[in-house]
């Protein structure tokens, strides 16, 4: 895998992983963990703890980026991912 690739997939799992852990736009996914499985449960504490998902998130990103090294349906998307992640950290700081 490339460093391109590399930070790509890095970038990704960072905004994915946020989204999934954070964002309001989430927050119906993780109740509804929280509703099916329990508060206490492993599986919203998955959805909840950006340590945990990002293991995952990781895999498959790291496993898309080195299947589809070079092609533009890993680096499209993995761009704007990793581009979005970096205005947010950007937004904080200028905010």
């Amino acid at each position: 895998m490339s460093l391109t690739m590399f930070l790509l997939a890095l970038g990704a799992t960072c905004r994915i992983t946020r989204f999934l852990t954070k964002d309001t736009l989430a927050g119906g996914l993780r109740i509804w963990v929280t509703d099916r499985f329990g508060e206490e449960s492993k599986a919203a504490y998955l959805i909840t703890c950006g340590w945990c998902s990002s293991v995952w998130v990781s895999a498959v990103a790291v496993g898309c980026g080195a299947c589809l090294e070079g092609s533009p349906w890993f680096r499209i998307p993995a761009t704007a991912l990793s581009v979005s992640y970096l205005a947010g950290v950007a937004s904080r700081w200028l905010d």
